[in-house]
Parts: structure tokens; C-alpha cells; sequence
């Protein structure tokens, strides 16, 4: 069993659930702009407990996306086993955006995808993809979702709903955007 296998003591479990809430606060507080040592503080840890788990901030950045990516996956398995065909991907779609509706670093994230490391979350955007493919698949059979939407669009259509949240002075706008969205992606 390698050490990232292992389970983790309970004060290191704890350590880890405060940076990573810590790191949240200050992303969405100051952006790119929060730096490790204030997340550090305000986690509550010293900076060489930060940096033994998370060497850089894209390292960080990492983890806090991959812990999205396994949430989203939660909803998407809840959305498809609860949602008639008709309403599924619209609903999975809604419910993804609230999550990470106060979430500047996974906001952030999606606007610098090229420049994100992907390491580690391979797996996690697999499960998602599955489990998405499904749900585009049966509201294309029910008639509901246009014949020719891929599953590579719905991460463009996420990271653009991500964006409106992160620039919008109204919080609540990506709502608007979501809905005009959801209503191209009905067939004509």
C-alpha cells in the first residue's frame, strides 16, 4: 500500500479538510492572488504541513478540483437514477453550477483549463463522462435534448457558466445564462 493509499490519522484528515476549506475561503476572497502562507494561517496549520501535502498552489488548485469532480459525479449518479430522460441533463446541469456557484478556485480553474493539471483527476472525469454520456443519450431518445449535443460540449457550456459566475458583479446571473443554454440545447 503506497502512503497515498493509506488511510490518513485523524489530526492529518482534519489538517487536511481545514486547508482545503481554508483554500476555498481565500480563493474566492482574492482569486489567483491568495497566497499559501495566508491559506496556511488561516487553515490553522504551519506552512511546512501545507507544502509536505500540496508543493505548489496548482497542486492545491488540483485537489480542490478533483474533490468538485467527485461531487459532480455523486449528483450526476443521484440526477440519473431520480430524473424522468426528459429533465435529466437539465437538472445535472443546474446542480453542477450550484455547487461550485462560491467556488473561485474551481472558477478559476475552468477559465485556465489549458494551463491546468489534469494529474490525478483523469478517473474522476471518466466516471463523470460515463455516467454524462448516459444522460445526454436518453434525452436524445426522449426527444428533449438536440440530436447533434456531444459530451465535449457540456464542459463548454460548464466552463462558460463558471466564467459568467466568476465575472458577473450579479452573482445570480449565470442563472439567466444557464437557462438560455439549456433552452438551445432543446431541438428546434
Amino acid at each position: 500500500m503506497t502512503t497515498a493509499q493509506r488511510p490518513l490519522r485523524a489530526d492529518a484528515r482534519r489538517n487536511l479538510e481545514r486547508i482545503l476549506a481554508s483554500a476555498r475561503t481565500l480563493f474566492a476572497e482574492r482569486g489567483a492572488q491568495a497566497q499559501m502562507e495566508d491559506i496556511a494561517a488561516h487553515a490553522g496549520v504551519g506552512i511546512g504541513t501545507l507544502y509536505r501535502r500540496f508543493p505548489t498552489k496548482e497542486s492545491l488548485m488540483t485537489a480542490l478540483v478533483r474533490e468538485r469532480f467527485q461531487e459532480f459525479t455523486v449528483i450526476a449518479e443521484d440526477v440519473e437514477r431520480s430524473c424522468e430522460p426528459s429533465d435529466a441533463l437539465a437538472t445535472v446541469m443546474r446542480r453542477h453550477a450550484e455547487a461550485v456557484e462560491d467556488d473561485a478556485a474551481f472558477q478559476l480553474a475552468m477559465m485556465n483549463l489549458a494551463s491546468f493539471h489534469w494529474e490525478g483527476i483523469e478517473q474522476d472525469k471518466a466516471a463523470l463522462g460515463a455516467i454524462l454520456r448516459r444522460i445526454i443519450k436518453r434525452g436524445q431518445k426522449a426527444g428533449t435534448v438536440r440530436r447533434d449535443l456531444r459530451f465535449e460540449d457540456y464542459g463548454a457550456m460548464m466552463c462558460s457558466t463558471t466564467a459568467t459566475m466568476y465575472f458577473l458583479e450579479d452573482k445570480s446571473g449565470w442563472r439567466r445564462q444557464q437557462e438560455i443554454l439549456l433552452a438551445g440545447l432543446r431541438p428546434a
